[in-house]
Order: C-alpha cells, then structure tokens, then sequence
C-alpha cells in the first residue's frame, strides 16, 4: 500500500503523522510511503532522515492526498485537506467529530474511509491511541493552569505550590480518568492543594490508593462540583465520552461563584468542552475572559511539544497503522477493536456514538 504523510497545517500543530521510525516500519512491511517536504521540521527531523528510513519526500500536500492510498495525520483534516480525499482512500488520524458536522459531512461526501484515533478499543478497555495524547495533555494542563494564574497573563497571581506560610492553589480535576489522573499527578507534584472528581466508585477507590491522601477524591454530583469550582483556583475539564460531545459540567452561572480571575482549563475541548462558556482557542491567542474567568481552551495541546506527543502517538498508532496496510479497511472486519475507530465509511457515520452525538 502506498502511504502518505502530509504536514499539518492546523495553527501551531507541530506533530507529524509518522515518525522516520515508524515510517521505517512500514517500508520493512513491504509498503511504500510518500511525505511532504517538511513535514517532520516541528521534530527537528529533515527530509533526509525520512529518505534514510525509506520514504519518498514529495513537494505538495497536494501530492500527497491524489497518490497515497491511506494518508496518515495527526489533527483532524481542514475543509482543504477533506475535499482532496476520494472514495476508496482511507484516513487515519484523530477527528474528534460529534461537535464538528461540517467535517462528517466533507468526510461522507468524499467516500473516504476515516478512522478515528480517539474511538478505537483495546481489549482490556480504554483507549490505546487517545491515551499518549492524553497523557500529554493531562500534564500541559497544570502547566498552562499555572501561567494563566500569573498576574501578567491576567490570572489572579497566585503561585500553584504557595510558599512556607502562603497556602498553595486549590486544583479541582473534573474527571479520574488518563487526562484527570496526569493532571493530578503534575499538580501534587507541584505542591497544590488537589481534589479529583469522578462518578466511577471503584476509579475512585483508584485514586485514593494511587495518591495516598495527597490529592482529594470525590463523587461527582451538582452540588459537589458546584462547592468545589466555587473555592477553585484552577478547574481542569478532564470528562471524556468517547465519540460523543462532552458533557457541560461548570455553567455559565456558576463562573459567578468563583474567584476572581480563576482559571478554567478544557481538556475536553476537542470533544466540545466541558464548561459551558468553552470555545476554541489556539497557542497563539490561548484564552480568553467570560464573567471574569480566565478560560483556556487550546484544542491541541499536546501540538506544543511534539517531539514527546509525535513519538508517543507513533508508538500507539503503529501497529493498527501497519494493520490497515496490510489488509485495508478489511482490518477492521478483522479486528473488532479497530472497528469501533472506524467512523466514515461509503458516505455514511457508521460509529453509532458518533452518529447519535451528531444527530445524524
């Protein structure tokens, strides 16, 4: 199979969809793969490296999209990306689709086959390839919590960890899972007062015993959430439903209870946001200010430090990757797994969360 890798062109996305590495693994497989000059510059990596590996370097995205049989990406593809993909092509890249109708829509009209990162399964449940991406996010999510509270980023000046004699910040994680849970750990680790919430009982009890009373475990419920938010420094939106919109869980009347220039950090953002005053911003112009509330809502976080996110991602994509190669979109019948990543298929939704979650 002949498989091309285009460089990104969301703002500031700096990953790239194959590492020379995997590309490498493919070419081994027998396949030929095809990358766009400079797609692999955000990982320091030349086009050199990528002819080292074995791949061809061609000159335009444009190439890419009209040779390649399976274009492999990293963000979901733009209104100019979709429209170049053709029946029988297959996509393979996040594509976050339940708040975005109008790429399902270009995706159906292209007869394309797209499968989705963030909905493919693992045996042991989870999700094997959202999972690097949202260990990564879960981490920048403390970091970019703790510049947003700087006085000179318009936050309320408070330092995450405090001082001897100054209380530290108070940080609520708004779910217990791969996000949550990475969240909490860079927030303990920096010394802030933690509070983790999840409706699972048994993720809790998790929790508890991961943390060793260093961080708070609560049940999720409106009241609690609304008692927490209202004393947060820092609330990070760590919900996920996988293939669907997520869930609101601080409103907009809520924002009226908190601090001053307290920060809300959306995680969920690429799912539609987890607070109801959410919308997307980009590492160029990262927040913005509702009610007094600093929102930071980056949709692609982990594109900051794509070194570590390409490489994590690259190790979780490639065996499904390779499997696809191999078999085509037949590797889904094949693997009930890679089925469930399966979202577009002959001009229809065929995930059936993804479907509902769009209302198609």
């Amino acid at each position: 199979m002949l498989v091309g890798v285009p460089k990104e062109i969301k703002n500031h996305e700096y990953r790239v969809g194959l590492t020379p590495e995997a590309a490498r693994e493919y070419c081994a497989a027998g396949h030929k793969v095809i990358v766009e000059a400079g797609a692999g510059k955000g990982i320091a990596k030349t086009d050199y490296d990528y002819r080292k590996c074995g791949a061809e370097i061609v000159d335009t995205a444009e190439e890419v999209f009209a040779r390649a049989d399976m274009i492999v990406k990293v963000k979901e593809p733009q209104p100019n990306e979709w429209v170049q993909l053709r029946e029988g092509q297959i996509l393979y890249t996040y594509l976050h689709l339940a708040p975005d109708p109008d790429q399902a829509r270009g995706l159906m009209e292209s007869g394309a086959s797209a499968v989705a990162y963030e909905t493919v399964t693992a045996p042991g449940g989870g999700l094997p390839l959202l999972a690097p991406m949202s260990e990564v996010a879960g981490r920048l999510s403390i970091e970019a919590g703790g510049m947003a509270l700087r006085a000179n980023n318009g936050g309320r000046g408070t330092l995450m960890g405090g001082v001897p004699g100054v209380l530290p910040a108070k940080v609520v994680v708004l779910g217990g899972g791969v996000v949550g849970t990475h969240a909490a750990r860079m927030a303990v680790g920096l010394g802030a007062n933690v509070e983790i919430f999840d409706k699972s009982l048994p993720r809790l009890r998790q929790l508890d015993e991961m943390f060793q009373g260093r961080a708070s475990t609560r049940y999720s419920t409106m009241s609690t959430i609304e008692d927490a938010v209202a004393e947060a420094d820092v609330v990070v939106g760590a919900v996920l439903i996988p293939g669907a919109a997520a869930p609101h869980l601080v409103t907009r009347e809520m924002l009226g209870t908190m601090k001053d220039r307290a920060v809300l950090v959306d995680v969920a953002i690429d799912q539609g946001g987890c607070f109801e005053t959410s919308k997307p911003t980009t590492h160029e112009n990262p927040t913005y200010e509702v009610d007094g509330i600093i929102h930071y809502c980056v949709a692609n976080m982990p594109g900051a430090v794509p070194l570590t996110s390409s490489y994590a991602l690259n190790n979780a994509t490639l065996p499904f990757g390779l499997a696809l190669a191999n078999h085509g979109i037949a590797a889904c019948e094949q693997d009930p797994h890679l089925m469930e990543g399966l979202n577009v298929h002959k001009g229809e939704i065929v995930n059936a969360t993804v479907k509902e979650s769009l209302g198609f």
